[in-house]
């Protein structure tokens, strides 16, 4: 692969410069992804730093605090060269806003009341051992706060210090309007990838007229664009891909043949077609940050050197193509 540099961008308007690719750390937290390993999990993050990216995601609701506590345990000594971002709004330590499901036994609800986000940004503040929070996300909307009074807590938090940034994850089209209209947005975190395009015609417009940054996860669809999932694979009963539909075997079979596709476009960059996945994310217009999840240090830095690899147009137009052709030139392949 060309020895580029790791490509960099701004979020919104806060003048936090970032890797254009990002670590995910759902998957860390272990809940849904069938458990976690500490030690690997501190090791991939460490490699993703050290592989050149600064972008680093999580959220309390990963495993009910272990992704924090694995993130802060993961970046002590290296804050420095983190952008960290996590989120507030899923709470378990009040029965407030509306019921979202159960983890751990315990009830977890959408909540963005000021107090419960008060609440939230000091025990993330502890598990991940700092005292600010780079961009700081609603992870879900809860339709019982006004977006306004949620806002209004962030801008405050921001003001002593505690967070640089504000985002919103999860978003439709009102509630984005809602954030634009508070004039205090720097970006949302949404899912996008070849598979799930159907923010290109939501959100994305909206982003790029209020120059709203873009930080898209589940880029490589929970690995089913990572061109290591073919038709065979088996899931754990455990595993959230178990039982899937997206993950069936026709869905399994059409993306096979994208990969092909994509096979020669990879080698030509001596890279793999995961990373050509997340290149060409990245390249989207709109799309400012690709969150990709790993789960040890190979992972991580296969993922991190998709931010050096620059895809030309005749690629991209290539690989436009081929997603038309292979998924039949849907939004989304599946929900």
């Amino acid at each position: 692969m060309t020895d580029n540099a790791i490509l960099t961008r701004t979020i919104g308007g806060s003048g936090i410069s970032a890797s254009v690719v990002g670590l995910g750390t759902w998957a860390i937290g272990g809940w849904m992804w069938g458990g976690t390993d500490e030690r690997q999990s501190i090791a991939a993050i460490q490699a993703s730093i050290d592989a050149g990216i600064s972008l680093i995601d999580t959220a309390p609701a990963y495993g009910m605090g272990l992704a924090e506590t694995i993130v802060g345990k993961a970046i002590a000594g290296r804050r420095d060269k983190v952008v960290l971002v996590t989120k507030c709004g899923l709470v378990w330590h009040v029965n407030e806003g509306a019921y979202f499901f159960h983890q751990d036994g315990k009830p977890v609800h959408r909540y963005l009341g000021a107090a419960s986000i008060r609440y939230e940004v000091e025990e993330s503040l502890k598990r991940l051992g700092t005292d600010y929070i780079d961009h700081y996300v609603t992870h879900w909307q809860d339709a019982t706060t006004p977006i306004a009074e949620t806002v209004g807590a962030l801008v405050r938090l921001k003001e002593e210090g505690k967070i640089r940034s504000i985002g919103a994850s999860n978003v439709s089209p009102g509630d984005l309007e809602a954030y634009i209209a508070t004039g205090a947005l720097d970006g949302i975190q949404e899912e996008y990838s070849m598979v799930k395009r159907d923010i290109e015609t939501t959100l994305l417009p909206l982003c790029r007229k209020n120059a709203v940054s873009v930080l898209s996860y589940s880029s490589l669809a929970l690995g089913l664009l990572s061109g290591k999932v073919g038709p065979e694979r088996v899931f754990a009963e455990d595993d959230q891909r178990h039982g899937n539909p997206r993950f069936s075997q026709a869905n399994r079979q059409k993306i096979a043949r994208l990969m092909g596709v994509l096979e020669p476009v990879a080698a030509a960059h001596g890279a793999s077609v995961a990373q050509v996945v997340i290149a060409w994310t990245i390249a989207q217009p709109g799309i400012t940050f690709s969150l990709c999840g790993a789960r040890d240090p190979d992972q991580a830095v296969e993922n991190a050197a998709a931010a050096r690899l620059r895809l030309t147009e005749s690629e991209l137009a290539l690989i436009r193509a081929g997603v038309a052709e292979h998924l039949g030139g849907a939004r989304y392949l599946i929900m």
